[in-house]
């Protein structure tokens, strides 16, 4: 990155040109360890002084290798990942953690390993229910990994530097909340496409590296004169991961600014934190089986009677979104979804129900992985948005 260049402009320059710093690690001995989702516990890495890398994939490069392991009626994304891995663009990694947050990640995982070779590969199953047994179930599978991390090293994960990997990370769970907060004035204090960049820049370099960026920019926004323009509609998006800001900016044009949103490339990595327990791993497990709360988890109903009563069902589920819909003053909802996703599609009916219970305009975009699929997406956004100008 340019050197002295600081918040913004640093962000920018990493969601750029993502791999250039963990590069530079690598060739001064650090371990690289490629991640697919956020269901992998970063904790352990940085405990024992490796560098996650969270591996996306390209929605501007033609998929053309994919279809060595995967059908093409499948996730997009997916499919996408795969194509830049067999393609040589993620050869510098050390090594890869790969996790059941989905069937097809699974299936793409499994491809991944029997195609590309790493040093040190593991796979994470995580529970696709909170049942009884599944909490215990994926501490076994945490400790495997735990002990397949430090066969790969040769170090110890200490309860000290595992504690302190947890502080950082939660560090920035707790930075990057910050400047989420900083898009509830209107206008918002950062674009979306600026958070964006920001939180993908996040997952290309250290924690603490991370979490300066973050000091570096929540400074800067709060300070500047020339941030984003009040526009009629204020938008959140749930859905799929997004990861190209060409995909945000179709949606804010001159007519929204997306002030929150709820997919797995934005808020819900970082909405709460890992609990210090007395047993460390009991924290993460907590963390990442129940407090992740994508739409590929079935969660029974924990209210009384709520499974009998659908509008407290609805509640126990998506009230975090009620809150985030009140606190940013949300007045628009998009729900966008890259084709063939099971879980998020499966979910869609349900919380589409429960935007309406709370008189929100909504609307849902399903569309391809791919730069083709955007300019069809600024047509269907543009009608939204018109919708949303009627009600104001």
């Amino acid at each position: 990155m340019t050197q002295g260049s600081k918040g913004l402009a640093k962000a920018k320059e990493i969601y750029e040109d993502r791999s250039r710093r963990v590069k530079e690690l690598k060739d001064e001995g650090k371990k690289i360890i490629g991640y697919p989702c956020i269901y992998v516990p970063l904790e352990m890495m940085t405990a024992l002084d490796l560098v996650p890398y969270r591996i996306y994939g390209d929605m501007r490069e033609p998929v053309t290798e994919a279809d060595r392991g995967l059908q093409t009626a499948f996730c997009s994304i997916m499919r996408s990942c795969l194509d830049l891995g067999l393609k040589g663009k993620y050869d510098f990694l050390d090594g890869f953690v790969g996790a059941h947050s989905c069937d097809p990640q699974e299936k793409c995982v499994r491809v991944w390993m029997s195609l590309i070779k790493y040093p040190y590969t593991h796979f994470l199953d995580v529970p696709g229910t909170l049942q009884a047994g599944s909490w215990e179930y994926f501490k076994g599978q945490l400790t495997a990994l735990k002990k397949t991390l430090e066969s790969f090293t040769g170090k110890i994960i200490t309860q000290t530097r595992l504690r302190e990997a947890i502080e950082a990370h939660n560090l920035q769970r707790a930075l990057v909340r910050e400047l989420y907060d900083l898009r509830k004035p209107d206008p918002p204090l950062i674009s979306g496409a600026e958070t964006l960049q920001v939180v993908k820049a996040l997952t290309s370099i250290p924690v603490e590296e991370g979490n300066e960026l973050l000091r570096q920019v929540i400074t800067e926004v709060k300070k500047r004169k020339n941030g984003p323009q009040k526009k009629p509609a204020r938008l959140l998006v749930w859905g799929n991961t997004m990861d190209d800001i060409a995909h945000v900016e179709i949606i804010e044009g001159d007519e929204a600014n997306i002030v929150m949103d709820d997919h797995c490339g934005g808020s819900r990595a970082y909405r709460t934190d890992v609990e210090l327990t007395e047993d460390l791993l009991d924290g993460l497990t907590d963390y990442y089986l129940v407090k992740l709360i994508p739409p590929r988890t079935f969660r029974v109903a924990v209210l009384g009677e709520t499974k009998k009563d659908w509008a407290a069902d609805l509640e126990s589920r998506f009230g975090y979104i009620g809150e985030y819909i009140k606190g940013w003053d949300v007045n628009g909802v998009i729900m966008q979804l890259v084709r063939y996703c099971d879980p998020h599609g499966f979910e869609q009916p349900a919380i589409k129900d429960y935007f309406d219970s709370l008189g929100i305009p909504n609307t849902y975009l399903e569309h391809d992985y791919s730069e083709g699929a955007l300019a069809p997406l600024r047509t269907r956004v543009q009608g939204f948005l018109e919708v949303i100008g009627q009600k104001a």
